[in-house]
């Protein structure tokens, strides 16, 4: 009886299965016939260009760049006996950085004095001589020249010996260090890199219609794009006498940093530059614009096709886009339905 239940079962079940899999089957032979329909023309929503005051002040992104940067590079010779100060920390101009095996310049510097004092001792026995005619002008002359040759070799001999005591030249922070204790410097071996960040200089471009908005010393609102939303006062200290092959125009903002140097070299960030005045600009929503704002595109709906034209944009608001380049007035263009197009597409307009 056990038996004949079981085989009810599997019967039952296996039936079940069938059942879903000639389900599924019609479902998809649907799904098919579905796809296979073609419709004449996709439905989009379509508007226009249209001009609107717009305020002339607008935004820049760049860069940030330290206010100074420099590869130290070694003046000296010797092995390097004290490494004080490595990547990451802080320096003031003047501080001792390293400081390299000075015993040999040190020796050098002690014969060069007692050379110095010397030639000083001879020269004044020899113009003492000289006032009684009991020497002639040229042992005079000669000792003169030897005094002058040996206090030059005394400046450079304790000249040497100073640049065994490594300094930084600028304040900043030590971004690299390439030497350790027990190296042998060369001159012009690497030492560190320091940069300077507490001002930096915010590095953007602008257009040749906003280059002539701004002048030196325009005070301009910077943030990092990166950063909490914090607010730095910038200050234009630089604006390019001669644009690039693009038509922009470098300029420079210097921006005061916080004080935990929270902005860091090779940031992003945007600068607001504002302009008391308005402007008649070509506009079009937002949402029209295919692809990235960095590389723009638009469909234009012509004799009931989709066509897809590059476009240049200029100043960018929260719901608005410039369009300086690519669209006429009066052009039809797709504002919503692009999802669905591609170049020459049979289009119908809502």
């Amino acid at each position: 009886m056990k038996k004949v239940i079981y085989i009810l079962v599997v019967l039952v079940a296996l039936g079940a299965i069938g059942y879903k899999l000639m389900s599924n089957k019609e479902q998809m032979a649907a799904n098919a016939a579905v796809a296979e329909i073609k419709s004449d023309a996709i439905p989009v929503a379509v508007t226009e260009v249209k001009t609107a005051k717009l305020d002339k002040s607008f935004t820049a992104q760049g860069n940030f760049a330290p206010i100074q940067s420099l590869t130290l590079l070694s003046e000296t010779q010797g092995q390097i006996t004290n490494v004080l100060k490595r990547k990451g920390e802080k320096v003031r101009a003047g501080e001792l950085l390293l400081q390299v095996e000075s015993n040999t310049m040190a020796a050098d510097l002690a014969t060069a004095q007692a050379n110095a004092e010397k030639a000083k001792r001879d020269l004044e026995r020899f113009e003492n001589l000289a006032e009684g005619d009991a020497i002639t002008k040229r042992q005079l002359e000669e000792a003169r020249l030897a005094a002058k040759s040996t206090q030059a070799q005394l400046v450079a001999a304790r000249q040497r010996l100073n640049k065994t005591r490594i300094t930084a030249p600028i304040s900043g922070e030590i971004n690299e260090i390439y030497v350790e204790v027990g190296s042998f410097l060369n001159m012009g071996t690497k030492l560190y890199d320091i940069v300077n960040v507490d001002k930096l200089k915010l590095k953007v471009k602008a257009s040749e219609s906003e280059v002539l908005l701004i002048s030196k010393g325009d005070k301009v609102k910077v943030k990092a794009d990166a950063g909490s939303g914090q607010e730095y006062e910038g200050v234009v200290t630089a604006i390019a006498a001669q644009a690039d092959p693009t038509l922009k125009f470098d300029v420079e903002v210097e921006v005061q940093n916080a004080a935990n140097n929270n902005l860091r070299a090779g940031m992003y960030g945007t600068a607001y530059f504002e302009v008391a005045d308005q402007r008649d600009a070509q506009l079009l929503p937002r949402e029209a614009i295919v692809g990235s704002i960095q590389n723009p595109s638009v469909y234009v709906v012509k004799d009931g096709k989709a066509k897809l034209r590059k476009v240049r944009v200029g100043t960018v608001t929260q719901d608005k886009v410039e369009i300086l380049e690519g669209v006429q007035p009066n052009e039809k263009v797709v504002k919503s339905g692009q999802i669905n197009l591609r170049e020459g597409i049979k289009v119908s307009v809502l």
